[in-house]
C-alpha cells in the first residue's frame, strides 16, 4: 500500500511539474498581440523584425526601431530621417527571435541581403486569421507625432546649417569689404604720397 501511495505521489509530482512547465512556455512564447499592423503573418512569437531595405531592427515588444547612428546602436520610436517616407507595409520583414540581433548585424545583413526590395510578404493588417484579431495597432497619433517631431528636428538642423552658411558668407563678405577698404586707404595714401613727391 505504501509503495502504491509513493508511486502515485511521484507520478503526480512529475505531471504537475510538466503542467507548470507547459504553462510557462505558453505564457512566454506568444506575443501576437504585440505584433504591429505591418508585421508579417504566420508567427505566434516574434521578438524582432529585421528590415533589410532599411538595415534596421524593430523590437516587437518595446515598439521601437533599432539602428546604427553616429557609431552607436540607438533605440527610437521612429526610423532615421533618410527613411521617413519608407512604407513599412510594403517592405520585407525577417522575424528574428535571437537576443540583441543587432550585435550580429553583419550575419543578418548578409543572410537577408537578397530580400531587399521584396514586396510579396503578407501583412497582419491584411490577414483574415482570427489569431490576429487583437494585434497591436499602435498609437498612430504618437507615431505620427514622433514622425513629425523627427521631421521638425531635421528641418531645424537644416535651417541651422543654412544659417551657419549664411553667417560664414557674411563673415567672408565683411572680411572682403575690410580688405577692400584697406586697399583703398593704401591706394589713397600712395596717391597722396605721389602728389606730395611731385610738389
Amino acid at each position: 500500500m505504501k509503495k502504491l501511495i509513493f508511486a502515485s505521489f511521484i507520478l503526480f509530482s512529475c505531471l504537475s511539474v510538466k503542467f507548470a512547465d507547459a504553462q510557462v512556455s505558453v505564457g512566454v512564447g506568444l506575443n501576437i498581440g504585440s505584433q504591429p499592423d505591418w508585421g508579417p503573418v504566420g508567427y505566434d512569437n516574434a521578438s524582432y523584425y529585421y528590415i533589410p531595405d532599411v538595415g534596421a531592427y524593430y523590437d516587437v515588444n518595446a515598439h521601437q526601431y533599432i539602428y546604427f547612428e553616429n557609431n552607436v546602436w540607438v533605440h527610437r520610436g521612429y526610423l532615421p530621417g533618410r527613411y521617413r517616407n519608407y512604407n513599412l507595409y510594403g517592405g520585407y520583414k525577417a522575424v528574428i527571435n535571437d537576443r540583441d540581433p543587432w550585435l550580429r548585424d553583419n550575419d543578418y545583413r548578409t543572410r537577408y541581403a537578397s530580400y531587399r526590395g521584396r514586396h510579396d510578404q503578407q501583412m497582419i493588417r491584411d490577414s483574415r486569421d482570427a489569431r490576429y484579431a487583437n494585434h497591436w495597432r499602435g498609437v498612430r497619433q504618437n507615431e505620427r507625432a514622433n514622425h513629425l517631431n523627427a521631421r521638425a528636428r531635421n528641418e531645424n538642423i537644416r535651417n541651422r546649417r543654412q544659417n551657419q552658411r549664411a553667417e560664414n558668407l557674411n563673415r567672408r563678405g565683411r572680411a572682403e569689404n575690410q580688405r577692400n577698404r584697406h586697399q583703398n586707404q593704401r591706394a589713397q595714401r600712395e596717391n597722396r604720397d605721389k602728389k606730395d613727391a611731385h610738389q
